[in-house]
């Protein structure tokens, strides 16, 4: 891959991430703040992630690779997304607002497959080439938290206060755009699949790997990675919400520090899988969500910050040491035959129906923990993901059996 190329597909990925990274993350801040959205509200806008999830495979299976060049289709959304952003920045109550986001997210969530896709085809061996690719998505999203934190401020209560964190999405559209028109120089990647060829459904949606649940073990997996896309959510749609309303500076730049920990940790995945094996690996990474919770449930912007930013570093933890460890494992496990089947049907369990379900019941407890002026009793909600992970924890190490998974990089 030539120096071109690689500035190139660098370039998009930082794009790419930086655009997500600078809007979704205070998003529940902005529900809240400028449009005085419930947290039922708030989850209903959250889950457009999943419905993005769930309609995603449907584009790039039925369109994407049978008809038209990634670069070209990446392009096509980046820009209508840009215009659905500008939208989003000028609306004023929740019901005009809604359409906008659910609009958004299914355009959004099938570029996070075309980006891999047009990186992969230009590379020889992209077990070693793509990580120094990918990294600069990790990049994109930091550098978003920080620009909004440190740049612009857009998160103090000052600026919440003059409605200033609307910017956040006229900021992630002209990135959009930008994305959108430099799209079309990427290099070409045309259709992987003959147009005139029939596919399946359940093709798409990765049904074929279902037959992988006769094994207890991966049974076992499956379900724990649905019940924990509950405490997932509700860091999601509540970790800024919490740290802006408490009063700690800086909250969104604070938070890229959860990014950070992630690009660190997922280094620390091969020894892990070396010394301890898959089945400690993975519950490492349950337990770490209920200490994640306790840590805000109990610390605060004051003399206990340390515990709050400790709570956001371990989020390389909780995401690296499960998720990616389940792609591995769900890899082994898969086999040739099934491999990308079951990479669809984690996604589609994990992304889709477990975060949809995780967003709802964030916002079902948020909202009945919500005091009459508006403020929210964060230690009672923080409890109930600390809660939710570690049943997850205890039925996981009850129940799977350990077994030997070999760490493929």
């Amino acid at each position: 891959m030539n120096i071109k190329t690689k500035f190139q597909l660098s370039f998009m990925m930082f794009l790419e991430f930086f655009i997500w990274g600078g809007w979704f993350v205070t998003l529940g801040t902005f529900l809240g703040n400028n449009l005085e959205a419930t947290a039922g509200q708030s989850s209903m806008a959250f889950s457009t992630q999943s419905w993005g999830a769930i309609i995603a495979p449907f584009i790039i299976g039925l369109i994407a690779d049978r008809y038209f060049n990634a670069e070209r289709i990446l392009g096509v959304l980046h820009l209508i997304g840009a215009f659905l952003m500008y939208q989003m920045y000028q609306s004023t109550d929740f019901v005009a607002f809604y359409p906008y986001v659910l609009g958004y997210m299914i355009l959004y969530m099938p570029t996070l497959a075309l980006v891999n896709s047009i990186s992969f085809n230009q590379m020889k061996d992209p077990a070693k080439e793509f990580s120094n690719i990918r990294v600069f998505g990790t990049i994109g999203w930091i550098i978003a938290g920080l620009v909004i934190s440190y740049l612009f401020v857009w998160d103090s209560p000052e600026a919440l206060e003059a409605g200033l964190l609307k910017n956040t999405f006229l900021m992630a559209g002209i990135a959009s755009a930008i994305l959108g028109v430099f799209s079309f120089t990427l290099p070409k990647t045309p259709p992987k699949v003959d147009k005139s060829e029939k596919v399946a459904i359940s093709d798409v949606l990765g049904l074929d790997a279902l037959k992988l649940l006769k094994d207890k073990n991966f049974l076992v997996f499956f379900i724990s990675s649905v019940l924990i896309c509950i405490p997932l959510a509700f860091y999601y749609q509540n970790a800024n919400p919490f740290l802006a309303e408490i009063g700690l500076p800086n909250p969104t730049g604070k938070m890229a520090i959860g990014q950070v920990s992630e690009a660190l940790f997922i280094l620390a995945l091969p020894f892990f899988f070396t010394k301890f094996g898959f089945k400690k690996t993975i519950l490492v990474g349950m337990l770490a969500w209920t200490v994640r919770y306790v840590l805000f449930a109990y610390g605060n912007a004051d003399e206990l910050s340390f515990m709050l930013i400790i709570g956001i570093a371990l989020h390389g933890i909780c995401y690296d040491f499960f998720f990616v460890s389940g792609q591995i494992y769900t890899d082994t496990k898969a086999g040739e035959k099934y491999k990308s089947a079951a990479q669809g049907l984690i996604t589609l369990a994990t992304y889709g129906v477990g975060m949809l379900i995780g967003f709802w019941i964030a916002g079902q407890i948020t909202d009945s923990l919500t005091m009459d002026d508006g403020a929210h009793a964060w230690e009672t909600i923080w409890m109930y993901p600390a809660g939710f992970a570690a049943v997850v924890f205890v039925l996981f190490a009850l129940i799977f059996k350990n077994e030997k998974v070999e760490y493929k990089s």
